[in-house]
């Protein structure tokens, strides 16, 4: 199958809008973040004075991505918001073995958050390895992770902002 079908079959490039307009109507007043398509990469980026906003930057007009990357804001907490990319370590395509397992560690609870969210408005939800151009995929211990972590989010409940978000995102219903 050709990837433009697989974008397509799984719906990657839904129109993102919706997605904004949940996340900035919940979260900009009072956080001072804002959620915007277009990046080459995803990025966050802080505020670096108290007049600017901090902007999460998701890749391309990728629905998944704005997930993620939401995902990944609603992990981080008041310090690591003030830090460009959370100030978290970022190792791209082409991981060894060793650095893809380091990737899955951090990984496990903004992938369960993702696949929640996802779910919540009725996404199709696909693990990701971010190794595209290295031949590592996802290991079975991290699938596991994933999906056990979905479970304990489910059982005793999301971050605050994480719970928020997904609750408009049932609100708002299939997008």
């Amino acid at each position: 199958m050709a990837a433009s079908e697989i974008d397509n079959r799984l719906n990657w490039n839904r129109d993102t809008t919706p997605l904004i307009s949940v996340f900035d109507g919940l979260f900009e007043r009072r956080y001072r973040t804002v959620l915007r398509a277009g990046g080459d990469e995803p990025f966050y980026r802080a505020a670096t004075q108290l007049s600017d906003r901090h902007v999460i930057f998701f890749r391309a007009d990728t629905f998944s991505s704005a997930l993620h990357e939401v995902a990944h804001w609603c992990i981080a907490g008041a310090r690591r918001r003030q830090i460009d990319d959370y100030g978290y370590w970022y190792q791209p395509d082409g991981r060894t073995t060793k650095q893809q397992r380091v990737f899955e560690a951090v990984e496990v609870k903004p992938q369960a958050l993702e696949w929640l969210f996802a779910d919540a408005c009725g996404h199709p939800f696909v693990l990701s390895a971010d190794n595209l151009s290295g031949s590592i995929g996802c290991s079975p211990e991290f699938e596991l992770a994933v999906r056990t972590q979905v479970a304990r989010y489910r059982a005793d409940g999301m971050p605050a902002r994480a719970k928020l978000f997904a609750k408009e995102l049932v609100a708002l219903g299939p997008v």
